[in-house]
């Protein structure tokens, strides 16, 4: 039975190997039949770590596959364009077209294009800069200051140039507010620290553009072609996968694996209907 903790929330209960939050048990996570599903599937943490898929990742998702239960992916990374998650993916044994991709690059380029922007600063790595297209990369006569994962070329200079850059009349466009990640050798800063800095130092509040934006896993879950209400949410970031999920009328299982933290889950207003070892569990909960 799931106990009552502090606040008056209720913990997480244990049934068949499976934590359930949300009352669904083993078998009954609506994989047959009318109800099937679809998934929208964490990359970074959920999938794989640190370069390496997660043991059992790639046969569960073909097993959902094989079951009829459409898949995509939807990420907050920064560090890589789609074709380098792509041929990643194909490396670890899972099959995915570009088109099955969302990432917070793609949303925040597609964001951009609609407002006809043309002068952007992108504070992420040149890589993932090939997503932007046809932008001009100006850092005197910007537009919208774009905020990225720079990692370790995070520097006072880059950060000082895009607090100018808004002084000036420049837009803040976070692609995610991450806190951390956890790369597979321990938790390191996301953009997310790095956009609160910028939006305490001009007071105004940045726009998000990915996870937990709930517009971003509604883009995502449009592409499944089953009813919203349907859609699986599956992530370790509970924060950003878990409470975006809910926030655009998902539902939500969370994984234990990558940046994964129990204490997250009583921090969240609707809390997952499950919480899984990992990634390899999925296909057992659903029942396929």
């Amino acid at each position: 039975m799931a106990a009552r903790g502090a606040g008056g929330r209720v913990s997480p209960g244990v049934r068949g190997g499976v934590i359930v939050v949300g009352g669904r048990r083993n078998g009954e996570g609506g994989g047959r039949g009318e109800e099937r599903p679809g998934c929208v599937i964490d990359l970074d943490g959920t999938v794989y770590t640190a370069g390496r898929a997660i043991p059992g990742a790639a046969r569960a998702i073909e097993r959902l596959r094989s079951a009829g239960i459409p898949v995509v992916f939807a990420t907050n990374t920064t560090r890589s364009p789609r074709r380098v998650l792509v041929e990643r993916l194909r490396g670890m044994g899972i099959t995915v077209e570009g088109s099955e991709l969302f990432t917070a690059p793609r949303a925040a380029a597609a964001w951009l294009r609609e407002r006809g922007a043309r002068r952007v600063m992108l504070l992420l790595p040149e890589v993932t800069w090939e997503e932007f297209g046809e932008l001009e990369r100006d850092d005197r006569s910007v537009e919208y200051v774009v905020v990225g994962d720079l990692g370790e070329a995070w520097t006072f200079e880059r950060l000082n140039g895009a607090f100018h850059a808004l002084l000036g009349g420049a837009e803040l466009l976070a692609i995610h507010k991450n806190r951390f990640w956890n790369p597979g050798d321990g938790p390191r800063l996301d953009a997310g620290p790095f956009v609160a800095a910028l939006e305490y130092a001009v007071g105004k509040a940045a726009t998000l553009v990915g996870k937990p934006s709930a517009a971003f896993f509604r883009t995502a879950a449009a592409a499944l072609g089953v009813p919203l209400e349907r859609v699986l949410v599956v992530g370790d970031a509970v924060l950003n996968d878990v409470r975006g999920g809910r926030a655009a009328g998902c539902r939500a299982v969370a994984v234990r694996t990558g940046s994964f933290r129990e204490e997250d889950l009583a921090a969240l207003e609707e809390p997952p209907e499950a919480v899984l070892d990992s990634l390899a569990d999925l296909p057992d909960y659903l029942g396929v």
